[in-house]
């Protein structure tokens, strides 16, 4: 159960709010975290979606405890490519996270801990899952669709 545990640390470790520099917060408050087969199969999404509320929760008992007063969200998304579950905070709405990428905010985290917990082969992509060069070519000049991924958000600044 070492997620858990790694989850729960997530809670204690310093939470930076810097509205004018969202690097600052990226690098500062951004956690990649990994599982291992035994943690993947034996936890439910119910207990690791518990256990990222209650990080959610205290780390917004502690953004108020601050005096932070604007509008502060964490948020945790399945990086498929690391084969990670990665959560962070920022001083930005659920909507306007700092994403390169496409998103869609989601207040069910139910089905990004799924497809982090299912991912038996984490980091690893399939070849028949990756355009080929041929698909790459034929592709309109606006570029290849990107499916947008699931991120779940929670606010944590003073309006929550």
């Amino acid at each position: 159960m070492v997620l858990l545990t790694w989850i729960a640390e997530v809670a204690d470790e310093p939470v930076v709010l810097e509205p004018a520099d969202r690097r600052v917060e990226w690098e500062a408050n951004t956690w990649s975290l990994g599982a291992a087969d035994e943690d993947r199969s034996s936890l439910s999404v119910a207990e690791v979606v518990a256990a990222f509320e209650r990080t959610a929760a205290a780390i917004g008992e502690r953004i108020h405890s601050l005096g932070f007063s604007g509008v502060a969200t964490f948020y945790v998304w399945h990086d498929e490519q690391a084969g990670q579950l990665r959560c962070s905070t920022g001083s930005v709405p659920a909507d306007a996270l700092p994403f390169r990428g496409a998103y869609v905010a989601s207040d069910d985290l139910g089905p990004v801990v799924e497809g982090f917990l299912a991912d038996r082969e984490a980091g690893f992509i399939a070849w028949p899952d990756l355009d080929d060069a041929q698909s790459l070519s034929e592709q309109t000049a606006t570029g290849p669709e990107i499916r947008p991924f699931s991120v779940w958000g929670s606010s944590v600044g003073a309006s929550h």
